[in-house]
């Protein structure tokens, strides 16, 4: 199952966050920049160049110590159909070195169409009886709030594919609350959601005990970080806003469960601009973002058990 490779990454790295590679162009060393414009004029191909080789850079260093990379879909649309392609072969890179790679899309649709975006994202396109990966990631973020309907589509290619979802729940930002918060009967909509991704996910359970079903907790709400834990006991989450948005090490650890598994943190501008924050020399952008990894993972682990598998 997909996030039992994830969790042997975490084990084998010792680290239970993953690097969002979202780039801007402006988050790209100029020399490169200017290479590529040089190149290929002031294009949106050059833009898409630059940021497959920071990309790549970034990949080089920090794979041996991270499990995995999280690239947001849009950073990538920005720059066109070019764009689009540096997306595609980041992912391929990144598998190419055992990462486990996420697509952050949040994909939304129904029937036939959210079908497409679970083969195009997950699964195999059919072209002349040849089937080829349009996207090959091996997870996908995903908005639930269509109901199973949206999901289904997804669930299929989850099991065909051995590919995971990530469901939002509870999101990490300031006006979640406006419709996350409120109550159905008792139960937050939040918490509701988190129970549908348990029964989605109840027929796909890995060896580690997590389904291909995870969901996005924030963490920024320790308290519902907690409370989603201790009632989702087969979902595995993936933590956004950590660091940037105010989510701090010691909040985080209440997504984690005795063995130190079942979630996994993102940081992104932290590690790929942490050559401009330590204001060091730009050629060294690659390892000042391996320096910030580990920064991140030895914060993290500090609040949590020693990392192992099951017994």
């Amino acid at each position: 199952m997909s996030f039992d490779r994830l969790i042997e990454n975490i084990v084998r790295t010792q680290n239970p966050s993953v690097v969002g590679l979202d780039p801007r162009l402006e988050y790209v060393p100029e020399y490169i920049v200017e290479k590529k414009i040089k190149k290929y004029g002031k294009t949106l191909k050059a833009a898409s160049k630059a940021i497959l080789e920071f990309n790549k850079a970034i990949i080089d260093e920090i794979h041996d110590i991270c499990p995995a990379i999280k690239p947001q879909a849009a950073y990538y649309e920005m720059y066109g159909w070019e764009g689009v392609k540096t997306l595609t072969k980041t992912i391929e890179y990144a598998q190419s070195k055992g990462m486990f790679v996420m697509t952050d899309g949040k994909r939304n649709d129904i029937g036939a169409t959210m079908d497409a975006y679970a083969t195009a994202h997950l699964g195999l396109t059919e072209v002349g009886g040849e089937l080829i990966p349009a996207f090959g990631a091996d997870a996908l973020t995903v908005n639930g709030y269509l109901g199973t309907d949206g999901i289904t589509p997804l669930l299929e290619k989850c099991r065909e594919y051995d590919k995971g979802i990530f469901v939002l729940v509870k999101t990490s930002n300031k006006s979640s609350g406006e419709l996350q918060d409120l109550k159905l009967g008792s139960k937050t909509v939040y918490a509701t959601m988190g129970d549908m991704c348990e029964k989605w996910g109840s027929d796909n359970i890995g060896k580690y005990g997590y389904s291909a079903v995870g969901a996005v907790v924030g963490a920024t709400y320790p308290e519902q970080l907690s409370e989603m834990r201790a009632a989702l006991p087969h979902t595995f989450f993936l933590v956004p806003g950590y660091g940037a948005q105010g989510g701090g090490a010691e909040g985080v650890s209440k997504g984690f469960d005795k063995n130190g598994l079942g979630a996994i943190v993102n940081s992104s501008r932290a590690v790929m601009c942490a050559y401009k924050k330590e204001e060091c020399d730009p050629h060294d952008f690659a390892k000042a973002a391996r320096r910030e990894v580990i920064r991140m993972k030895e914060d993290i682990i500090s609040f949590l058990p020693k990392i192992k598998l099951p017994d």
